[in-house]
């Protein structure tokens, strides 16, 4: 298993509430690096205006992989879901994600298993706000079609359960595994992220258990109960370790949580309190 946090990438220029880390691209990741992370999670908001090259660059300077690509400042800085209301909105953020897809395959950097992953979460939307009793096939329909093209690039899409107070769909891993399971499409998995299966799942500890059971859990978010960083909400984190070192997870783990008191203290608690777990097992 490998640390890493979530930080924007340089055309971000608005707050994303749970990236992390303060100042311009580079010096997010020597902050990154220098705090012991071993990768970061690429927050992009228009994935075509990146320099691939500069960043890959950048990475490699520090040492540091990419744990994912992921769709969430679209979503909080553009407003951007799949499920728009409004048809234009959604294909826009359909365009969005196909250049999402483009970019992962394009950076060409070290990936824990050597495939890049998208993200999507709160980037899907909403069954009502689509409008209509269609609204879950056409979900469907985008999710299959970004998968193929994940494939053709060599990369995969992770889906996100998230907690019934942020989407009407996918709340659980059983949920979202049966819609997998419907786009049926080898390059869409998991990911789980602690602080939303906190609130769902009736346990942390068998719904990780089932996940990597079905070879689908390529993702693991962290946040405690608060969504503050590991150690200052009741969420048992070393039960959450001993578990995913007991089913041999190897992807990342990685911090997308809020940024209080600011974003370098939350950095650096993330990382102090899991390097301690993390010291028990074998790394």
């Amino acid at each position: 298993m490998k640390l890493a946090l979530a930080i924007v990438t340089p055309e971000v220029n608005a707050a994303v509430p749970v990236a992390l880390l303060s100042g311009v691209f580079a010096e997010r990741l020597e902050k990154a690096a220098r705090l012991g992370y071993d990768g970061v999670e690429l927050m992009v908001l228009r994935p075509s205006e990146l320099d691939v090259n500069d960043i890959r660059t950048q990475l490699s300077q520090w040492g540091l992989g990419v744990a994912a690509i992921a769709s969430g400042a679209m979503y909080a800085v553009d407003k951007l879901t799949l499920l728009a209301s409004d048809a234009e909105v959604s294909r826009q953020a359909v365009a969005r994600l196909h250049a999402m897809i483009a970019f992962a395959a394009g950076l060409e950097a070290p990936y824990p298993s050597g495939t890049p992953l998208v993200t999507i979460g709160s980037f899907r939307g909403r069954l009502a706000w689509a409008g209509s009793a269609e609204a879950r096939g056409k979900l469907v329909a985008i999710l299959r079609e970004a998968a193929e093209k994940a494939a053709q690039g060599g990369v995969r899409l992770v889906l996100e359960p998230l907690n019934r107070y942020e989407t009407d769909i996918l709340h659980t891993a059983e949920e979202t595994l049966a819609l997998i399971e419907e786009v049926g499409h080898s390059h869409l998995g998991l990911l789980l992220d602690t602080f939303h299966m906190n609130i769902e799942e009736a346990s942390l500890y068998d719904c990780f258990r089932q996940a990597m059971v079905t070879g689908r859990l390529w993702h693991v978010h962290l946040g405690d109960s608060n969504r503050l960083p590991p150690g200052q909400g009741h969420i048992d984190f070393p039960g959450v370790v001993a578990v995913l070192n007991e089913t041999g997870y190897q992807g990342y783990l990685s911090a997308e949580l809020l940024s209080r008191p600011d974003p370098d203290a939350a950095a650096a608690a993330t990382i102090q309190h899991m390097r301690r777990l993390f010291g028990v097992y074998a790394h």
